[in-house]
Order: C-alpha cells, then sequence, then structure tokens
C-alpha cells in the first residue's frame, strides 16, 4: 500500500485516499507550481551524485541494533535484575525512552517504506509498534494517509485534535479552563500512550473509524500480524512480570515506562506543528479548497528544530526534519541533515516560507507560547 498521497497533478485535484480517506472532508489543494518537481529533480541528483541509496543506509541497521539492545538490556533488567526500587525507577524511565526511540526510528521509517527496498523488511521494522502496543494496521492508515495529506487542518488532521481538552488550532472551540492549557497539557501527554494501547485502537477496530476516517478492518495477514502484536504485548507487558512480582510493582513500572514514552512521544510531535510558525489554512466553505499546493502547504504547516544537533537527530529519527520527512516520508531519515539545505534553498527561490528553531529549547518554548496564547485569546 502507498504511504504517502502525493502533490496533485493539476489545479484543485482532490486528494483523496479512498475508503481510508475522511469521507466528508475532500480537501483540495492549489495547483502544483514545479516547487515540487524541482525538489524531486534535486533530490534525485543529489542521491545521484554522492551515489547513495535512498533506503537500506547500514548506518540505519546499525542504528536499529543499538536501540533494540538498549530496550532489551532495559527490560530485562527491569523484570530479570532484581534490583532496587530506585534502579527500577532508573530501568523504567530508561525501558520507556528506549520505547520511543523504537517508535521515532525503528516502527516510523518502517511504517513509511523509507527503511528498506523490501516490503517484508518495511512491514517487520512496522510491526514494532505492535509489541510496544499500538497497530501498524491502523497507524498506517491514519497517520500516512491523514496526517500527511492534510497536516494542520483542523477537523481533519486528528494529529492536533485533543477534544476538549486543548485547544491546538486557532480554527477549535476555546474553554475558559484552556487559559490553563500551556501548563496542564505537559501531564496529559504523558498519558497519549495508555490510550492507544488500551483504547484507541480498540474503538477504531469497533466503530471502522478514527473520527472522520474510515479504517477497515483487517483481514487474513494483517488481522494475525494484529493479534499476535497485541498478545505479544500484553505477555511483555504484564503475563511475565506477573509471575516474577506484584501487581503493584509491575503497575508502577508499567505506569512509569508507558508516562516517559507518551511524553516524548507527544512533545517531539508538537514541536513540527503545533508552535507558532506553523500555519493552520482554512479550506474554503464549500469547496473546501486550499490555496496553496500540497508541497507548500507540507512545508508552510511543519517547522523544524535543532537541526545542528546530532542528538536530536539521532534520537528523534529525524523527526526533528519533520519539513523533510513530510515532502520525501519514503527515504530514510538519516538522510534529511543532507536534504534539509536544499530543501530550504529551493523553498526560498520559490518564496515558500521555511521555518527552523534553532534548538530544542527554543520550540520547546515556542510550543509553550502557543499554547498560552491559544488558551487566552479566542
Amino acid at each position: 500500500m502507498s504511504t504517502m498521497i502525493v502533490e496533485p497533478a493539476n489545479a484543485a485535484q482532490t486528494i483523496d485516499p479512498g475508503s481510508n480517506a475522511a469521507e466528508s472532508k475532500q480537501v483540495k489543494f492549489g495547483k502544483a507550481d514545479g516547487f515540487m518537481q524541482a525538489l524531486r529533480t534535486r533530490i534525485d541528483v543529489y542521491f545521484a551524485e554522492t551515489n547513495q541509496s535512498k533506503r537500506d543506509h547500514p548506518r540505519m541497521y546499525l542504528k536499529t541494533a543499538v536501540i533494540l539492545t538498549w530496550l532489551a538490556s532495559a527490560y530485562v533488567g527491569l523484570v530479570f535484575g532484581g534490583f532496587t526500587w530506585p534502579v527500577c525507577l532508573g530501568l523504567a524511565i530508561a525501558l520507556g525512552v528506549a520505547m520511543a526511540a523504537v517508535g521515532f526510528n525503528i516502527q516510523h521509517d518502517g511504517g513509511h517504506g523509507a527503511y528498506s527496498k523490501s516490503p517484508i523488511v518495511n512491514n517487520f521494522m512496522a510491526f514494532t509498534l505492535d509489541v510496544l502496543g499500538g497497530s501498524s494496521f491502523i497507524w498506517k492508515r491514519t497517520h500516512n494517509i491523514v496526517h500527511h495529506s492534510y497536516t494542520n487542518v483542523t477537523g481533519v488532521d486528528g494529529d492536533i485534535d485533543l477534544g476538549v481538552l486543548g485547544r491546538l488550532s486557532p480554527h477549535q472551540p476555546r474553554f475558559a479552563y484552556h487559559r490553563f492549557q500551556h501548563l496542564y497539557l505537559w501531564i496529559l501527554y504523558g498519558f497519549i500512550t495508555f490510550k492507544w494501547q488500551f483504547r484507541d485502537d480498540a474503538m477504531a477496530l469497533i466503530r471502522g473509524r478514527v473520527g472522520e476516517t474510515r479504517v477497515p478492518r483487517p483481514r487474513g495477514w494483517e488481522l494475525a500480524k494484529l493479534v499476535t502484536g497485541k498478545l505479544l504485548f500484553f505477555t511483555l507487558a504484564f503475563v511475565v512480570p506477573l509471575s516474577l512480582h506484584s501487581w503493584q510493582s509491575v503497575a508502577l513500572f508499567f505506569f512509569v515506562a508507558s508516562f516517559a514514552e507518551g511524553v516524548l512521544m507527544s512533545v517531539v510531535f508538537q514541536l513540527a506543528h503545533v508552535v507558532e510558525h506553523a500555519a493552520f489554512p482554512e479550506p474554503e466553505p464549500g469547496s473546501m479548497k486550499i490555496e496553496n499546493s500540497w508541497a507548500v502547504h507540507q512545508v508552510e504547516t511543519t517547522v523544524d528544530f535543532a537541526r545542528n544537533s546530532w542528538l536530536a537527530t539521532w534520537f528523534t529519527g529525524g523527526l526533528n526534519f519533520q519539513i523533510e520527512h513530510h515532502l520525501f516520508p519514503q527515504i530514510c531519515h538519516i538522510h534529511y541533515p543532507a536534504i534539509s539545505k536544499i530543501v530550504e534553498e529551493t523553498s526560498a527561490e520559490f518564496g515558500v516560507s521555511y521555518h527552523a528553531h534553532p534548538t530544542t529549547s527554543s520550540a520547546i518554548r515556542s510550543h509553550y507560547n502557543w499554547l498560552k496564547k491559544l488558551g487566552q485569546s479566542a
């Protein structure tokens, strides 16, 4: 299955992912202006001149081994180590950070088909999400198609919809308690993993949709993967630990690990889209048309951060280069630092607003300021 919807080839062509699309929200983008074609050409030239492959990068395979070793070591130490509570607390946090690293790097590249030229390898890497308690089947049909097509479009992009809990877009309703969202949302971010582990996937399968996005129920091999993943998750998270420890200890350290994972995954996403320089365009009423072309829309609704930080790039799987990821999700994130220069220069040439925060801390401040602004003004 395709993991991305490409830029429309002609004026106002509907981006319609078919049965997986938000049926009542078929957003249309403006006519392609040559921006994406110029980018594709220049990126292809870069890979030809450097004699590199867009996928199957040796550094990615090494990185995978390091992260999975980190994950396994933290898990084994926590469950089988017999350490004191302070040590176990540290191991639980380390496990949560490792799970986030798996999601940012291994699962994310695999789910987008950016890990390898082999669909089998990509699916295997994407399956790591299932082992962590999510569903790669549902993720591919919501994140890959809807979020990557309709980024920051209120009412369509579910990734900016917290319901009544928070206001991330200026086009969402404001409630009085949102004036404190710049303080309380940071805590709620930690619960996102519990939400998709125990509620979201189950509700998606029961209802056959996530929000307005229709999700077909899995069959055959996809159903077998989903069930196997859930069984592995519950076995590793509860069955094995409960055979060795009290339920209180298992509950506590499961909470700590999942909370740490949730905070990291939520914040990294928010730093790319829910900040001061990110656009939140509204389609024209009736026509559901957005003036910009798809590629311009992706650049202007997304913000990079900490592009000079090796640590941020390594840990987040290149998601600090979110603009490049949205334009080229099927290129391994190992290449994002290099191609970001091409994207930024081409954006300037075509008059497209390209924004990047210099550090992670500046991006966090921008997210904080945006939450505060939306919470205190209509």
